[in-house]
């Protein structure tokens, strides 16, 4: 008998093809333009090499950003890193604004301080509740729709124009809605480095890399890589690498109906009882009681 692919989607825009086919995309459309083909439910998938911004402006929205949900009203934003897994959930008369960019061609030949701000931005996925910020969402709105214009245009796609708008926008959130206090302190050497050592563990944490390989490939010691890791966030290299497979260790029991065993083995774990113990020393459950209580909650 066949086993199911354990794999989350990916791609570009949602319902349209992998992601990675255009490394230079921008792109922005209203809520209810992608949602209403989906009866307004957008199931769980990724974008690699692409973030996003939701902007509600009102109406009802269900966030799920990896393992964790909320259910809140607009006017809110929503900060969707490259690759974190999310879906939504709207209500028919939910507005609002989606952009999806390409962070790294955006800020081609931009300030340092431009690039650091949306380093911030995109630390972390984020949900925050602009209810009490009338003056944010009212400059959020005219710009997320003077953007749509502009990205309507027959020339919009030679036109500096929309990148300028794009930029504005993130610019705004990064200044309202700050990054964590250690990337904001840290040095800008320091802070590259952390982003290195983080995409690395995104591309080899399931090879189960040892922790001296990390900082072989950033020209470190492993003690100089944990005395890093503890200045940017507060957490050793080692348990930065084990969040990480964790982390998708559950995103996988929550979003891919596959076996938990089928799963260990594509989460490079030989063996399968030791996932269901390296599993429950960080979650307190095993991957079949975290499932189960994740589909009892729907």
């Amino acid at each position: 008998m066949g086993t199911r692919s354990a794999r989350i989607p990916s791609y570009g825009l949602f319902g349209e093809g992998a992601a990675g086919g255009d490394s230079n995309l921008l792109h922005v459309e209203d809520i209810q333009a992608r949602s209403r083909r989906y009866q307004w439910e957008i199931g769980a998938h990724t974008h690699h090499g692409l973030a996003q911004v939701l902007f509600v402006s009102s109406g009802p929205a269900r966030v799920d950003v990896d393992d964790a949900r909320s259910e809140l009203a607009g006017p809110l934003a929503v900060i969707v890193p490259p690759a974190t897994v999310h879906a939504f959930r709207f209500g028919p008369g939910t507005e609002g604004w989606v952009l999806t960019f390409a962070p790294a061609p955006l800020l081609e030949r931009e300030s340092a301080e431009l690039r650091a701000a949306l380093e911030g931005l995109l630390a972390a996925p984020r949900v925050d509740k602009l209810h009490w910020r009338g003056d944010l969402v009212t400059r959020l709105g005219g710009l997320f729709e003077r953007l749509a214009l502009e990205f309507r245009q027959p020339d919009s796609a030679g036109s500096p124009v929309p990148r300028w708008l794009a930029r504005s926008l993130l610019w705004i959130l990064s200044r309202e809605l700050p990054g964590p206090e250690a990337a904001q302190a840290a040095t800008r050497r320091h802070h590259q480095l952390f982003v290195r050592f983080r995409d690395l563990v995104e591309a080899h944490y399931a090879q189960h890399w040892p922790l001296e390989r990390y900082a072989q490939q950033l020209n470190l010691t492993a003690g100089r890589l944990n005395r890093l890791c503890r200045s940017q966030c507060g957490r050793g290299a080692f348990e930065i690498v084990q969040d990480r497979l964790a982390l998708e260790a559950r995103r996988r029991l929550i979003h891919v109906a596959a076996p938990v065993a089928q799963l260990a083995y594509e989460l490079g774990f030989q063996d399968p009882a030791y996932f269901s113990r390296f599993f429950r020393r960080r979650t307190g459950v095993t991957p079949t009681q975290f499932r189960a209580g994740r589909q009892a909650a729907r």
